[in-house]
């Protein structure tokens, strides 16, 4: 398994297990939604820069990242699709 997918499978999971979605992190990481989402996916060369912000809005150490990852445990993601607006009074 190369870095990308590795890096991404644990962002993923670690963001999964804070019940963060990928808009309300790319929010506080200050970069757009499907960047996170290619992230995750092992699409991109993220640089170390990036990498440490990301880790730094999940409060974990960079290293996390880079995390061996068994490949029989999956990573189910959260519920898909955005809430609903509430309707205005």
């Amino acid at each position: 398994m190369n870095v990308r997918k590795i890096v991404g499978l644990n962002l993923k999971r670690i963001r999964v297990e804070q019940n963060i979605t990928q808009e309300r992190l790319a929010l506080e990481a200050v970069i757009d939604r499907a960047y996170v989402g290619r992230i995750e996916r092992g699409l991109e060369n993220v640089t170390l820069d990036r990498l440490e912000t990301l880790a730094g809005v999940l409060k974990v150490p960079v290293s996390a990242l880079f995390e061996a990852v068994q490949r029989k445990t999956p990573v189910d993601g959260l519920r898909a699709g955005r809430k609903p607006m509430k309707k205005p009074r």
